[in-house]
């Protein structure tokens, strides 16, 4: 088994961080904490174990910011104790190869798409009963028992030729959608649960800063769940305005304040030290990038009693004034990933929320994936991901053009 990981090495963080100042290689040198590793074979994580084999799988952002070791290890999450070992890549359709003797709902042949497995244990993977709270809601990655360490956790990930895991770490697809699709819907339901943390009302006016392939995914979202609502987009790049345009998303020229000001009827304030602020603005705002600067930025933009849900992800600590927070009561909301949501007076799992909404055509996927890339030229496959001048929207790993099928 071939499997790309990151290695929880002070040393090695430590080292490359400080050779990426003047090498841009380091990161795929053998000083790197992420390598690409030849395994044998593992044996399944427990009677309700499964092994895969990889068909597609993206390569997401903060797959990225662990490759650059854009990490910092103050925050939040390096504070819990986990794995010393991650495999990178979740945005990925598989096929079940191999069963475990107690393994329920799933069989050889079975397509699936990684679910919780990347974010750690939950309380289904370690078999617990009773579930934590948020286990019991199906917001999984909210798990209050994730750093228990119990049970045999899997090997390898997306970014290899396959993995293994415990039964509950996947989400059956459905047949009617195709592998990239499938793929896809790990970012998109990102989008939609960012979404339905703060939903707008008909009439509201919606801003999405950033529109890589999650705020693309949040326009998307914004655009199927409310369309009454008017979506503006901040984008940098020709190929992600003409994809939010396409979304049915305004594009915002120019300076944000300026910008808000005559798309919302706000007043903009310019005090020193070229501090300004609005008083009006956005009725929401989904800051897809989530630095020191869009943050600041979203939390001045939105009006008094708006919001901000924070979607990008960082991994490092951010300084911000937070003073529009009790100032003008602007609600800074967290999103992760995905779990279980309430739509249409129904519980309803994220992924098959977003699956029903491809399915009705109310997400579009089309073009979506730009690059394709077989698992040995993953240096290449990671540049043009990382290079936005490339046109790419989701880079992903194709496993099938590999051979592999």
């Amino acid at each position: 088994m071939r499997a790309i990981a990151f290695d929880r090495s002070i040393p090695r963080i430590a080292l490359t961080q400080l050779c990426q100042r003047f090498w841009d290689g380091a990161v795929f040198s053998k000083i790197s904490p992420t390598r690409l590793h030849d395994l044998p074979e593992p044996e399944l994580p427990g009677p309700r174990g499964i092994r895969v084999r990889n068909r597609v799988c993206g390569i997401c952002a903060s797959d990225l910011h662990l490759l650059f070791v854009d990490i910092d290890p103050r925050v939040h999450p390096a504070a819990l104790p986990g794995s010393d070992r991650i495999w990178l890549g979740h945005e990925v359709c598989s096929e079940v190869t191999e069963v475990g003797p107690a393994t329920e709902g799933l069989r050889p042949g079975d397509r699936v798409l990684m679910k919780s497995r990347f974010l750690g244990p939950t309380c289904d993977s370690q078999d617990l009963s009773p579930r934590c709270r948020h286990c019991e809601a199906g917001n999984y990655c909210l798990c209050e028992n994730r750093a228990l360490g119990l049970g045999q956790p899997g090997v390898g990930g997306g970014w290899g030729d396959g993995y293994t895991c415990h039964e509950s770490e996947v989400w059956k697809a459905p047949d009617g959608l195709g592998d990239d699709q499938v793929a896809l819907i790990e970012p998109l339901a990102c989008g939609v649960r960012a979404v339905l943390r703060r939903r707008p009302r008909a009439g509201e006016r919606a801003l999405v800063i950033g529109c890589g392939m999650i705020g693309l995914g949040t326009i998307a979202a914004l655009r199927a769940i409310e369309p009454d609502a008017t979506v503006y987009a901040a984008a940098r790049y020709p190929h992600q305005q003409e994809r939010a345009r396409r979304y049915g998303a305004v594009i915002v020229d120019g300076g944000l304040f300026d910008a808000a000001e005559a798309l919302t009827g706000a007043r903009h304030y310019r005090g020193p030290f070229g501090n300004e602020t609005l008083l009006g603005g956005f009725d929401v705002i989904y800051d897809c990038v989530g630095n020191d600067h869009t943050i600041g930025q979203a939390l001045r933009l939105a009006r008094s009693g708006g919001a901000v849900v924070l979607v990008g992800v960082h991994l490092k600590p951010v300084k911000v004034d937070l003073t529009p927070v009790w100032h003008e009561e602007v609600d800074l909301i967290g999103e992760i990933a995905h779990g279980a949501e309430d739509w249409n007076g129904q519980r309803i799992s994220t992924f098959d929320l977003t699956a029903d909404l491809i399915a009705q055509g109310r997400l579009d996927t089309s073009d979506l994936i730009t690059h394709r890339f077989p698992l040995d030229q993953w240096p290449d496959a990671v540049a043009t991901a990382v290079d936005k001048r490339s046109g790419a929207i989701r880079v992903v790993f194709d496993y099938a053009e590999a051979g592999g099928f």
